[in-house]
């Protein structure tokens, strides 16, 4: 009976354990012990669809302003102030008809024209002039062909052999010529010089950005009242 209870006091704490290790298996033992994520599994990756979807509108809106860009290049390029100094150079007019100032042609025409016309005409007296100076230098006053030549305004200073009021006359009038071309010369300058400066405004800026505006000032550390000028660009 001893060696009966001193077997079973032997066994008891073997199966007891035993009994504990089946009651908490290490699976469920393993499951219980919760596992924290790593840092880049709480961050999710964005899909490649949605980052490509983000990057279109910003590629998008850089090609518009680079297009507009360009447009604007070119607009400002297509219209050379060079070539409207140019046109004008070689035929008046034609450097505004360029800068699409057709109203300001008849002007032009009108200031060389004029002087273009006194030159013709005061030459055309100029030669008559010198022809009647010529009849009286050589005594040819009585002579029939030659007096139908003369003009009948001149044939009174002719027939009087006043041959000192025709040079006068003759003289006059080759000034007036002279006049005459550098008048044109003039007024054709003006002409290119306005073309020049139309052609550089076409690509000026006057939008309502700029705004110019006078308000009471004083010098600095005089005291002394004055205006100034302000330029504001918005």
């Amino acid at each position: 009976m001893k060696a009966v209870l001193s077997f079973f006091l032997i066994l008891a704490p073997w199966f007891v354990f035993s009994q504990a290790t089946d009651a908490v298996p290490g699976d469920s033992i393993a499951d219980t012990i919760p596992v924290s994520p790593s840092a880049a599994d709480t961050i999710p990756a964005p899909p490649s669809d949605s980052l490509a979807t983000a990057v279109a509108p910003l590629q998008d809106s850089a090609s518009a302003v680079a297009l507009l860009a360009e447009t604007d290049s070119v607009v400002k390029k297509g219209h050379s102030p060079r070539q409207a100094t140019l046109r004008s150079v070689i035929i008046p007019g034609w450097g505004q008809a360029y800068n699409k100032k057709y109203w300001k042609i008849p002007i032009v025409y009108g200031a060389i024209g004029v002087p273009v016309y006194l030159f013709f005409d005061n030459k055309q007296w100029y030669n008559r002039t010198r022809y009647a100076l010529s009849v009286v230098a050589n005594g040819r006053m009585n002579n029939i062909d030659s007096m139908a030549i003369v003009h009948p305004q001149l044939k009174g200073l002719v027939t009087q052999g006043l041959e000192g009021s025709l040079i006068s006359y003759r003289n006059e009038f080759r000034k007036n010529m002279d006049y005459s071309i550098l008048f044109t010369l003039i007024m054709w300058g003006l002409n290119v010089v306005d073309a020049t400066v139309d052609g550089h405004l076409k690509a000026f800026d006057v939008g309502d950005d700029l705004s110019l505006r006078i308000k009471p000032s004083s010098l600095a550390g005089a005291g002394v009242p004055g205006l100034a000028l302000v330029v504001n660009f918005k």
